[in-house]
């Protein structure tokens, strides 16, 4: 496995122009502010942006972005899977704000919760479910048990399905005036 080049928020603010940056959160985190120029493109999609990105990477080198740095940095690894290079942001955008460094936010955009917020919202919710049903109903216990083997599943392979499932909600789709996945992908092809 490749480890990414990780670089700090003072280290890409220093190089920011160099960059073609690549937030690869959900469109609904994206459009809650992203770096000044980044294209977004959801983790769950860069197989099919795969030739863009390699073009893309022809002309200035990525830097992969996500909330945390952790899909950022996954992302990194499944490029170099197919032969492009990317460094990654360590912390993601929290840590960019977190520095003081600005954000672009689309006029009108909704604020939507970071994945891994919703993730354990969603995740806590059934578990709570699945206690409460299994005091009336012994069986729903399970849907608890069900929960904590995916979230041990998901620690294991650092994937989520949860994540992938709740990307799909409407709030994390992106907004009307925002550019389409095929349109971003001409813009990094270009």
């Amino acid at each position: 496995m490749t480890t990414p080049t990780v670089l700090t928020p003072d280290q890409a603010a220093a190089r920011l122009g160099e960059f073609t940056v690549v937030d690869v959160r959900t469109p609904g985190e994206y459009a809650t502010g992203h770096l000044p120029g980044a294209h977004n493109i959801p983790l769950d999609r860069l197989d099919e942006a795969a030739d863009a990105l390699k073009a893309a990477a022809t002309r200035a080198p990525l830097l992969m972005v996500c909330a945390s740095g952790a899909r950022s940095a996954q992302g990194c690894v499944q490029l170099a899977g197919g032969g492009i290079e990317a460094a990654t942001l360590d912390g993601g955008t929290s840590a960019w704000t977190a520095a003081g460094y600005d954000v672009d936010r689309p006029a009108g955009a909704r604020t939507t919760w970071a994945m891994d917020r919703q993730v354990r919202l969603a995740a806590g919710s059934l578990v709570l479910a699945g206690f409460l049903a299994g005091l009336v109903w012994q069986p729903a216990h399970w849907l608890s048990g069900a929960v904590g083997a995916g979230l041990v599943f998901s620690g294991v392979t650092n994937t989520c399905g949860m994540a992938a499932v709740l990307s799909k909600l409407p709030h994390n789709r992106p907004a009307e005036n925002a550019p389409s996945f095929q349109e971003t992908l001409l813009r990094l092809g270009a």
